[in-house]
């Protein structure tokens, strides 16, 4: 990773936000700054240097994975005492914070140090970097969907059992998962069937899962921190008309979606693309959440594909493609996968076929 280059690309924007300093507290962006795997610390971006605060729990561990990316200073008790001192002894006026991220609490520090400095929202300044991706995070992203779509082909061929608890399969596939490779869950699991997966974020049940079921499963994988987030849907016995067509209707418009969405498309653009696919065919009312979601550190990450977003998306971003249709009662179909954004092409890295599956 150019550790460098993040450092470099961050203070020019904090020079045109006119901050001086920021206090970076949001554990992501503090890996995505110093590589730092732990859980508990604080980054301050000060004028002549960059300083990491945590305590004694992770002291080799800062030693050796944040030594050269950041001064590391280990706190004996509180680490936002240490900070305060650190900005006080740097030239700072203005200092930024992630007011996005901060509890009520956390900010009435920042409102009782009013009188020396002036503190200004930074936004999502970090955030903003991380929706561009450096070779080795696509590389890394690539890695968590391919284990993870490797432990989902083990589990279509030898888990799916008429009979089986939703909650059963999900043991299985996370321990598929684990056994792979996978650091951790990016989220929780959803293993859902019949009616339950006309709920987008169904939580994985005790319901026992039946022939002629839909069975929708959406998860993913951790590669070195990198997220992958998958979602395909399976029919348990041989599948209706009904099922076969309402299928098709969003692998098409994923197909579409897949082939047509690049960097330099609005994010609603790029919502569109889908959807419009969708009503065309009478379904978009079946259709409420949005296209998908930027993807790297954290599963839920820049840019947007989303009516509400009117930026263009940018070369580099890694995002999910994942339109859906969802019927109350009856059951839902959703087909996701984790696309890497460049100039006029994009690439697919969550490599498994998108054809309907029938469990017999």
């Amino acid at each position: 990773m150019n550790w460098a280059q993040r450092e470099a690309r961050l203070r020019e924007d904090l020079l045109k936000e006119n901050i001086d300093a920021l206090v970076v507290s949001h554990m992501p962006n503090i890996r995505y700054l110093t590589s730092f795997t732990g859980s508990s610390a604080l980054l301050l971006v000060l004028p002549d240097e960059i300083v990491f605060l945590s305590d004694f729990r992770y002291e080799e561990q800062a030693e050796r994975e944040v030594a050269g990316k950041a001064a590391v200073e280990i706190v004996a008790s509180d680490l936002w005492a240490k900070a305060w001192e650190l900005i006080a002894s740097s030239p700072v006026a203005t200092v930024g914070y992630e007011a996005h991220i901060l509890s009520v609490d956390e900010i009435k520090r920042f409102e009782e140090k009013g009188a020396q400095w002036v503190f200004q929202r930074s936004g999502r300044l970090v955030e903003q970097l991380r929706a561009v991706k450096e070779p080795q995070e696509v590389a890394a992203i690539r890695s968590a969907a391919n284990l993870a779509t490797r432990a989902l082909d083990e589990i279509l061929k030898n888990a799916i059992v008429p009979g089986r608890r939703e909650i059963d399969v999900a043991a299985d596939l996370e321990r598929e998962l684990r056994v792979r490779g996978s650091e951790w869950h990016p989220f929780r699991t959803i293993v859902a069937s019949g009616p339950q997966s006309a709920l987008p974020h169904a939580g994985t049940s005790n319901r026992k899962i039946g022939v002629g079921d839909f069975l929708l499963f959406d998860f993913g994988a951790q590669y070195d921190g990198y997220c992958s987030d998958i979602t395909r849907t399976v029919v348990v016995g041989t599948a209706s008309q009904k099922q076969k067509d309402i299928y098709e209707v969003v692998r098409n418009a994923q197909k579409i979606a897949c082939e047509h969405v690049v960097a330099g498309l609005l994010g609603k653009e790029a919502d569109h693309v889908a959807r419009s696919q969708i009503e065309a065919r009478g379904y978009g009312e079946h259709f409420g959440h949005s296209l998908g979601h930027g993807l790297g550190l954290e599963v839920h990450e820049e840019p947007r594909l989303s009516k509400a977003n009117g930026e263009k998306l940018p070369a580099g971003a890694v995002v999910t493609i994942e339109p859906g249709v969802y019927i109350a009662g009856w059951g839902g179909v959703r087909i996701e996968d984790d696309v890497y954004l460049m100039d006029g092409k994009n690439e697919v890295l969550s490599d498994y076929p998108t054809e309907l599956i029938e469990i017999n």
